[in-house]
This record gives C-alpha cells, sequence and structure tokens, in this order.
C-alpha cells in the first residue's frame, strides 16, 4: 500500500526528473551555447552578405546553387562591413562570403602594390589567412568609384580624378566612415592626386540617401558602386582614375576549410555566368523593381541552367 507521503515523494522525484531532463534539453539547443554543436550543424555551411544589397544577392546565388547539390544551408546575410565580417570568417563563424579581390587584399596586406587582376589573384593566395582561400574571380567587378553629377562635370571641366585638383572650394566626399581609412579614401586622393577633400559619414554603401545627397549638393562626390543602377538612371559621371587609385573589384569568392572541392565548384559555376552586364540587371530588380534577393537569384539560376 503506497501512503501518501510516499505518493507525495514520488511524484516530486519525477517531476523533478522532467525539469531537469527539460533544463538540459533547453541547455543543449540554446542559440548562445557556443560550446554545443550538433552533427548536422558541423555539416551546415554559412554563407554570409554585407550589409549591402548587390552582395546580398550574390550570397544567395551561392546559398541556392549549394542546396540544389544537397548541402545543408544557412543564411547570415547583412552582417556588416568588411572590419565586421571577416573576423567571423576566420574564426570559422561564416563558411562562404561574396568579396571584392582588390579591396580584400589591401585589408590583409596593407603594402600591396597590386594593381592588375592577376596581380590581385596572386597577392590573395599568400596574403589569406590559414583555414581561408579564394576561388576563382568573376568577371564582374563592383568596385568603389568617385562619381559626381553631370552638371558639377561640366561646369568644373571634370571627368577624371586628375581633374579635381583645379576645382576651387571645398570638395566633399559622401561615403560609408570605412572609407575616411580605406586606401583610396581622402589620405589617398592627397598622395595620388594632390586633392583634398572632407568627409561625410553616409552609411548606406552608395544608396538612396549618398544618390540624395550627391543630388542636392550636399556632396559633390560619392562613392557609388560600379555596378549601381543609380548611375546610369541619374545620369551621374563616374571618374576616371588614371593612375589606379581604386585597384580592380573583380567578385570573389572566399571560403573557409569547411566548403571541399564539390561545393567550391558549384560556387564556381556562378562566378563563371556573373559578368558586370548581369550583375548590373540583377541589381536593377532589386533597386527599380524591387524584388526579393531569393526571387533575383531563382530566376538568374534556372534563366543559366544551374537549378
Amino acid at each position: 500500500m503506497i501512503t501518501a507521503p510516499k505518493l507525495r515523494a514520488g511524484i516530486a522525484a519525477a517531476v523533478a526528473v522532467g525539469v531537469a531532463a527539460a533544463l538540459a534539453g533547453c541547455s543543449s539547443s540554446s542559440p548562445l551555447d557556443s560550446g554545443s554543436s550538433s552533427s548536422s550543424d558541423s555539416k551546415t555551411i554559412v554563407v554570409g552578405s554585407q550589409q549591402y544589397y548587390s552582395n546580398e544577392i550574390i550570397a544567395e546565388l551561392y546559398a541556392q546553387v549549394l542546396e540544389k547539390d544537397g548541402f545543408q544551408v544557412k543564411r547570415n546575410f547583412n552582417i556588416g562591413q568588411r572590419e565586421v565580417y571577416l573576423p567571423q570568417l576566420e574564426k570559422g563563424a561564416i563558411d562562404v562570403m561574396p568579396e571584392y579581390g582588390g579591396n580584400l587584399l589591401q585589408y590583409f596586406d596593407k603594402n600591396s602594390t597590386a594593381k592588375s587582376e592577376s596581380e590581385i589573384t596572386d597577392g590573395l593566395k599568400s596574403a589569406l589567412p590559414k583555414g581561408l582561400r579564394a576561388l576563382d574571380a568573376a568577371e564582374a567587378t563592383d568596385q568603389d568609384s568617385y562619381t559626381v553629377t553631370k552638371k558639377f562635370s561640366e561646369e568644373n571641366d571634370v571627368t577624371s580624378l586628375a581633374d579635381l585638383s583645379k576645382v576651387k572650394g571645398t570638395l566633399t566626399v559622401g561615403a560609408n566612415s570605412e572609407n575616411q581609412t580605406r586606401p583610396y579614401g581622402p589620405k589617398g586622393l592627397k598622395s595620388v592626386y594632390g586633392v583634398t577633400v572632407q568627409s561625410k559619414a553616409i552609411e548606406d554603401s552608395g544608396g538612396a540617401l549618398t544618390v540624395k545627397a550627391l543630388k542636392d549638393g550636399t556632396v559633390q562626390l560619392a562613392d557609388i558602386y560600379t555596378a549601381d543602377p543609380s548611375i546610369k538612371a541619374n545620369d551621374f559621371v563616374t571618374l576616371e582614375d588614371p593612375k589606379n587609385l581604386i585597384v580592380p573589384q573583380n567578385v570573389t569568392p572566399v571560403v573557409s576549410s569547411k566548403v571541399d572541392d564539390k561545393a567550391a565548384d558549384d560556387i564556381d559555376k556562378v562566378s563563371k555566368v556573373l559578368t558586370t552586364e548581369a550583375l548590373i540587371e540583377l541589381n536593377t530588380k532589386s533597386t527599380v523593381d524591387k524584388e526579393k534577393a531569393s526571387t533575383i537569384a531563382k530566376d538568374f539560376l534556372t534563366d543559366e541552367g544551374l537549378l
């Protein structure tokens, strides 16, 4: 016969065991518990992207071709700029990242003198940290550029960065705050072209706010990426760079050691069909047609026979 005290004790013990089991289950699945990882997590390829709509589209291209080939993929998009996501890539928190060759090389090798695409490719082989490698670069480029309005260009007879030195008055550049420390930033303009500029931080990677500031005269120059449809849409003038202050920025996938040859081959398939013209078209679908990155990527890959 079970007495009331014994029954209560048995129930209490059962409850304690249940609570302990529940807590253990919660603990093992907590996203904050960085020390635990399931076998599926260890096989999952994490694809990241910058906080830049075009970079997200490219990352989505990579993610979808990997999924098509049976890989488990986790998307970690809109992380931020290079100073934020590259440490995560080095730690192994991200496995695949769309990058831009010249800027990436200058980030890891401050003394790099590479100016051509081939020199940048060779430089990355030795500059990247252990555990990271750059896959084949795409033909597509989307590089920083100093852009002005057509009115400014015509009134000041400016078509090149070399022409800026003859412009009277203060010149202000609108760009992400990182521009101030980039090799092609204010110091680079001064040392290479003898041009003194002020900086105005506009944290949208050459997006709508930067375009507005350029159009309304808040800034005279803007760092707008060359594959951005806003350049053509607003009849802006991208200034020539005869001394190659800004080095080539071919779209270049950077991957961790988790990415095997099969996965790398999938990503390379994207790079082989990604031209500058194609990238501008993809960007237009985002900025003008307001399509989602996932839809843009799916349609492009389908048209190219990769899905």
